[in-house]
Parts: structure tokens; C-alpha cells; sequence
């Protein structure tokens, strides 16, 4: 009996963790990392209160949602509750829900501060059905003097044009890797997080401008490893080294199929998708300094060719073996190839 009690108490003393990337979520529009110009904007309407209709469009992971959420309670305060509606891509959003969830809503009575308005956040807003985007053009109009819309979206084409003739369009950046940078050492040195700086060039390299899948990665290596390194960021990552990668690069450049192939083989055998692959080649060559810029263009060339051939569904070794064979050939004498 008594040691079930002591692993009661145990139970009790493990704190529940949060995922950091809610932890540090911020709650107000000046912790919001990036896109400066737009937060500004944003920050205006908090001020003066007359927030117009919004559609916000960008990458995943760069703020969006969160500057909506900010925003929402910069503007409403303690009424952010009764005054605000979100509904996600995760919950029913079809032609029936516009017209009654949300027109329920819209005409709800609620005690706001003065000149507010009741704001309805539509998240993942270019995957509503073109049907309940129509449903909603009315309701927008109606409503407009007590209800506000903001809608954010990966593709702001994918939203039907009449909703964004009535909407302000702000459109966010991928983050620099300054930004991400800087936030990733705040949240290291919050959490008490062992790095090295190769490991934060690691993080910055997988994330491709993503802040939630910064952290997230983040979060995960130091879970997993307790030493955040760059080795270890791309086991967790589980995306193909940039440094192997490099050297299968170095060799092409020097005209040796060989080299290059027996790298690249590793990569295969390490279990890497085709696709993995040759976006990481990509990506190197993109940033790799060691390359005059002409041979960088050819390189790039042939690397979009492979990549939308591997979309298009011929992901074999056998592809990427003739991508490595082209960005050879692009290095050695071309009368050797005369028959």
C-alpha cells in the first residue's frame, strides 16, 4: 500500500509539460517575431480600434494565426471570450455552418468595450468549400457593423474574390533566419537548453523559415538528445545531411562519378525519399559558396528538372544517379564525350 502512494506522489511532482511552441505563443502583437511592416499595420488598428474586415495569407508557421489571436485581444480585452469566434479547418465548415453557426454569432448580443467589434477568426480559411466561401460574401455585408472577419490562409487565390474585394490583404513573409535566430536563443536560454552553434545553424537550415517547426525541432533534439548539435538535429529532423550532401557536390564538380555516386548511395541506403534528397541538394547548392555563380545556375537547372520529375511520381535511385551523371558531365571536357 505505502509504495503506491509514493509513486502517487511521484505522479503529482512530474509538472505537466507544455509544448513550447504554445508555452512561448505570444499574447500581444510586440512579442510577434518578423514581418515588421504588417505587425505595424496591425498595431494601428489595436490602437485606434476600426478593424476592418482581414485576410491574412502566408507560409505555415510564420505568425498568422497568432497575430490574429493578439490582435483579437489587444482590441476586446476581458470581453476577448464572449466577443470572439474561431473556427478552425478541423471543424465542420461547410455552407450550414455559415449560415448557422456563424450568423447566430454575428447577431449575438454582446457587452464590448465602446467602438469594438465582435471578431469571427476563420483559420486555414482557403480550404472552405467554394459554396460556404458564397454563403459568407452576404453574411459579411449584413453584419459588418457589429461583426469583423478575419480569415488567414496558406494561398490567398484559393478565397473566392468577392470575399477579398471586401477584406484587407496582408501577406507574410518567410522568416529570416535573424529572426528565427534570435528567438530560438531566448527560448534556449529560458529552458535552460545546452547548444552548440551548429546546432542552431542545424534548426535554422530544417525549419526553411518556419517558426513553429523551429521550436518544435527544437523541443524534440533537446528531449531526445539533451545536447542540442547539429548531428542530432538532423537525426531528430530525420532529413539527409547537408554535409554528405556537400561532398557528393564537391565531387561532381571535380567530374567524379564515383565519388559522388558512393555518397549518394548513402544517402539511399540510409532509407532518404527521393524527394528528401534532392531538396537538400538544392538547398546546398543554393548557399554554397564554393561554386562560381554560372555553375551554380547550370546545377540549379538540372536539379528543378530531377525534382519535377521525381513529383511526378519516377522517385528512383536511377533518377537521381542521372542527375549526378548531368552535374558531372557539366565539369569535364566536352570533347571527351565525342564519339
Amino acid at each position: 500500500m505505502e509504495s503506491s502512494s509514493k509513486s502517487a506522489s511521484k505522479a503529482v511532482e512530474i509538472p505537466y509539460e507544455l509544448p513550447w511552441v504554445e508555452k512561448y505563443r505570444p499574447l500581444v502583437l510586440d512579442d510577434v517575431v518578423g514581418n515588421k511592416d504588417t505587425i505595424d499595420r496591425l498595431k494601428v488598428i489595436a490602437k485606434d480600434g476600426n478593424c476592418p474586415h482581414i485576410i491574412i495569407s502566408g507560409m505555415p508557421g510564420i505568425g498568422k494565426t497568432t497575430s490574429i489571436h493578439c490582435l483579437a485581444h489587444q482590441l476586446l480585452g476581458d470581453a476577448y471570450k464572449e466577443g470572439v469566434l474561431e473556427l478552425n479547418a478541423s471543424d465542420e465548415r461547410g455552407i450550414d455552418v455559415v449560415r448557422n453557426k456563424i450568423k447566430t454569432f454575428a447577431q449575438k448580443k454582446v457587452t464590448l468595450p465602446p467602438g469594438r467589434h465582435k471578431i469571427i477568426i476563420l483559420d486555414e480559411a482557403d480550404s472552405m468549400t467554394a459554396g460556404a466561401q458564397q454563403a459568407l460574401r452576404r453574411t459579411m455585408e449584413i453584419y459588418s457593423n457589429t461583426t469583423r472577419f478575419c480569415l488567414a490562409c496558406n494561398m490567398s487565390n484559393k478565397i473566392i474574390e468577392p470575399i477579398q474585394s471586401r477584406c484587407a490583404i496582408l501577406r507574410y513573409a518567410k522568416l529570416r533566419d535573424q529572426e528565427i535566430l534570435k528567438r530560438l536563443l531566448e527560448i534556449c536560454e529560458m529552458e535552460k537548453v545546452e547548444y552548440n552553434d551548429d546546432g542552431l545553424t542545424a534548426l535554422i537550415f530544417t525549419s526553411e523559415g518556419d517558426m513553429r517547426q523551429a521550436i518544435n525541432n527544437l523541443q524534440s533534439t533537446h528531449s531526445g538528445f539533451g545536447f542540442v548539435s547539429g548531428d542530432n538535429v538532423f537525426k531528430v529532423c530525420d532529413q539527409p545531411h547537408p554535409v554528405l550532401v556537400q561532398g557528393a557536390i564537391r565531387s561532381c564538380m571535380k567530374g567524379d562519378v564515383d565519388g559522388a555516386m558512393d555518397k549518394l548511395n548513402e544517402l539511399w541506403e540510409q532509407g532518404y525519399s527521393a524527394v528528401d534528397i534532392v531538396v537538400t541538394i538544392f538547398r546546398v547548392v543554393k548557399t554554397f559558396d564554393e561554386m562560381p555563380e554560372y555553375t551554380k545556375l547550370e546545377y540549379i537547372k538540372e536539379i528543378g528538372f530531377t525534382h519535377m520529375r521525381i513529383l511526378e511520381g519516377v522517385g528512383t535511385i536511377i533518377q537521381l544517379s542521372g542527375l549526378v551523371a548531368r552535374l558531372c558531365k557539366m565539369n569535364m571536357k566536352p570533347e571527351l564525350f565525342k564519339v
